[in-house]
C-alpha cells in the first residue's frame, strides 16, 4: 500500500487498480515457485480488470516474478527493485550500502546481485527483518517493543558504518521514522516504493501514448484478497483517506 500510495502522489491524474494479497503475505516466507505463482495470478486478475501496467510492489515478488509477468503478458512490468538501487547508488557516497528486507528478498540476494552489476566495488551489508512486517500488520508504530526490535535488526548494518540503507521491504516506509533514528542521522534512506514511483513518472511523461492517458481524475479501485479491519486501518492511515476495499477470492 506504501508503493500505491506514491503512484498517487506521482501520477495524480491517473486511474489504478490495486490489488493486495492480503489473504497469502507474508510473501517473504514462501519458496521463489510460489511467489511467481501467486504474482502471475495476481498479474492476471488486474489485466481482467482493465490494467495497462503492472507495477510489483513487493520486494519479495520483485525479486523472482517481474520477467514470468512479462512473458505472460505484453504490457510494461516494473518492480521495486531496481529502482531502489539506482537511487542508492547515486546517494552512497562511500559505496557501504545496506539492505533490509524479509527473509524471501535476502536470501535471493536480488539487491547485492544489482549493485555489484552496476558498481563493482560497494560493499553491501544485507540483514532480514522478518518481525517488522507482522510488526506493521499489528499496528506497533510507537510501540518499545517495535523501537528494541527495530534497534537489533539496525545494528549489525550501523556498525559496519554504512552510509545508505536501502528498506527493501515495501512495509517498511510505515517504521521510517525509527529506522533513521536507529540508523544514524548520516545514513540516506532509500524507499523503494517512492523509488519505482519516480521511475514510472519519468516513463510516463517519456512516452506520448501514456502521457494522454491522463486525464481520469485518479480514479481508484481498491481489491483485497482477505478483508480484515486491521488492513483497513493501515491502509487508510498510509493513503489518508477513506478507502472502498473490495474482496475478491484467488
Amino acid at each position: 500500500m506504501t508503493t500505491c500510495h506514491a503512484l498517487k502522489q506521482a501520477l495524480p491524474g491517473h486511474d489504478m487498480i490495486y490489488f493486495g494479497d492480503t489473504a497469502r503475505t507474508p510473501y517473504g516466507t514462501k519458496s521463489r515457485e510460489t511467489v511467481v505463482r501467486y504474482s502471475l495470478e495476481n498479474a492476471r486478475f488486474l489485466i481482467e480488470m482493465g490494467a495497462e501496467m503492472i507495477v510489483v510492489g513487493c520486494n519479495t515478488a520483485s525479486s523472482v516474478a517481474p520477467e514470468a509477468i512479462r512473458k505472460a503478458y505484453d504490457v510494461p512490468v516494473f518492480e521495486v527493485v531496481t529502482p531502489a538501487v539506482e537511487q542508492a547508488l547515486a546517494a552512497s557516497r562511500k559505496g557501504q550500502i545496506g539492505v533490509i528486507g524479509t527473509r524471501g528478498t535476502i536470501a535471493s540476494g536480488v539487491y547485492e546481485d544489482r549493485i555489484k552489476a552496476l558498481r563493482p566495488n560497494a560493499t553491501v551489508h544485507s540483514n532480514p527483518c522478518p518481525l517488522l512486517v507482522p510488526i506493521v500488520e499489528e499496528g506497533w508504530f510507537n510501540r518499545p517493543e517495535t523501537r528494541r526490535i527495530v534497534k537489533s535488526y539496525i545494528h549489525p548494518l550501523r556498525v559496519r558504518q554504512i552510509d545508505t540503507l536501502i528498506l527493501g521491504c515495501t512495509h517498511y516506509p510505515m517504521l521510517e521514522d525509527i529506522i533513521k533514528e536507529k540508523a544514524g542521522r548520516r545514513v540516506t534512506i532509500i524507499n523503494s516504493g517512492s523509488a519505482v514511483a519516480d521511475q514510472v513518472k519519468r516513463f510516463v511523461e517519456e512516452t506520448p501514448s501514456w502521457r494522454s492517458k491522463a486525464g481520469g481524475g485518479g480514479h481508484d479501485r481498491f481489491f483485497v484478497s482477505d478483508l480484515t479491519p486491521q488492513f483497513r486501518t493501515i491502509a487508510e492511515s498510509i493513503l489518508r483517506e477513506k478507502v472502498d476495499l473490495q474482496l475478491v477470492a484467488q
